[in-house]
């Protein structure tokens, strides 16, 4: 049982933080990143789909994406969902390939960014400490129900707190990451 809380409760906190991690990539910093354009999705052939399924992208210089669709016609779509998205980049389709330049942030821009991160990240710390929450709760439950003693729900409830310190520590780390990742000039 006591095993079983702390496992379900590790696992539980590891998605947390690699739900985090992926919605940290979606938001741009200066340079440019093929993650950037995970979020955004395209018709193709009736199914939407993100743009890295219906097409190659590549990262040639630090502040340009190609996008090179595999279909031609494809080209005005994926211009399309660029635009309606609210990444703030202008798409510019040459032949085959869309060139994706990447504009330096300006200051104020940078600060909104730094913003939307904290919030991000303070979204992630409050999930971990509700399954921290949820399994302090399943623990007094168990030692109710006398399936535990009292020192065994104290033990594991140190252990979780643990885990709980761990991870929040890795979201601290994530943060300050993309914080200097976005204030780089």
């Amino acid at each position: 049982m006591v095993d079983d809380v702390i496992s379900r409760a590790e696992e539980r906190m590891q998605k947390s933080i690699e739900a985090t991690a992926r919605e940290l990539a979606r938001i741009r910093t200066g340079k440019a990143a093929p993650s950037l354009l995970d979020g955004i999705r395209i018709d193709y052939y009736t199914n939407m789909v993100p743009i890295s399924q219906a097409a190659t992208i590549s990262v040639p210089e630090p502040r340009l994406i190609v996008i090179q669709p595999w279909e031609k016609k494809m080209i005005p779509e994926i211009v399309k969902a660029i635009m309606r998205s609210d990444l703030g980049l202008n798409p510019v389709a040459e032949g085959n390939v869309i060139r994706l330049p990447i504009p330096p942030l300006n200051e104020e821009r940078r600060k909104e960014l730094v913003k939307l991160v904290k919030n991000v990240v303070e979204e992630g710390r409050v999930a971990v400490r509700n399954i921290r929450r949820d399994s302090n709760e399943q623990l007094k439950k168990a030692e109710k129900a006398k399936e535990i003693s009292e020192d065994e729900r104290h033990r594991t409830a140190e252990n979780v707190q643990e885990l709980t310190d761990e991870y929040i520590a890795e979201l601290d780390e994530m943060l300050e990451r993309k914080e200097k990742e976005i204030m780089e000039v």
